[in-house]
């Protein structure tokens, strides 16, 4: 069987704040229905690795390749608002906190980041409408983030890290802050919704439950990859829930 295709790369990265490097020549490649785990000690390089992947930070060294629909894309040389554009429209992300806008209800939180790439407010919210039925929150399109359990927000998260289609998703500690039960709702929420449509997740994890349940374990120290383990799945079908 054939490999699947790799959809980000990443090569000889190397990151420093001042004495310390935070990555160390880090070479990474993530591909298409695969979950990858970044697990380390705090200060192990690991969020720095996921921020350099996702083009938030910039490294000093290497190279970091996006396999778009328009072409190869090196992220490390992009502008910031070429890199800001790419964010928006290639990736989602889900924090540990969330990071939604309490004052918007769950449907315009998962609109956002549609509205922002010009899509009509009618469309976009009927769109994000059919995200969050899909992740089980039918029904609670109208309640403000106040209004949901814990769980139920970082559903709404992850229910805006999906809507635009994203190819990669980033998840930073994403049931760092969930009991044991909705920690492995949510994940489960999470792979599903991704990997169901070929798409990738790269996660940075504490929890080996979490790590467990991703395709391969990659592990971080003194901003060099340790080890790893696991093994990129077979190609995966399509997910039934449209762009």
């Amino acid at each position: 069987m054939n490999e699947t295709p790799v959809i980000l790369s990443a090569s000889g990265l190397v990151k420093t704040y001042g004495e310390t490097r935070a990555l160390d020549d880090v070479t990474l490649r993530v591909r298409a229905g695969e979950a990858v785990a970044i697990m380390g000690a705090s200060g192990s390089g690991k969020t720095t690795l996921l921020h350099t992947l996702a083009g938030i930070l910039t490294a000093d060294a290497g190279s970091v390749t996006l396999d778009a629909p328009i072409g190869r894309i090196r992220i490390d040389q992009l502008s910031d608002k070429e890199r800001s554009r790419l964010r928006r429209e290639e990736f989602g992300f889900v924090f540990q906190q969330g990071l939604l806008i309490p004052e918007l209800t769950a449907v315009e939180n998962v609109a956002l980041p549609l509205l922002l790439t010009g899509h009509g407010r009618a469309q976009a919210e009927a769109h994000a409408a059919r995200w969050l039925a899909a992740l089980g929150l039918a029904g609670m399109e109208q309640r403000r983030i106040g209004q949901l359990s814990g769980g139920q927000a970082q559903r709404v998260a992850i229910a805006r890290a999906q809507a635009t289609g994203a190819k990669v998703l980033f998840a930073d500690e994403p049931t760092g802050a969930l009991d044991s039960a909705t920690s492995a709702d949510v994940m489960t929420a999470l792979l599903d919704s991704t990997l169901s449509r070929g798409h990738a997740l790269v996660v940075v994890t504490h929890d080996p439950n979490v790590a467990a349940r991703c395709s391969r374990v990659i592990r971080m120290q003194d901003g060099r990859i340790t080890g790893a383990q696991g093994a990129t799945p077979a190609p995966v079908s399509a997910s039934e829930v449209s762009r």
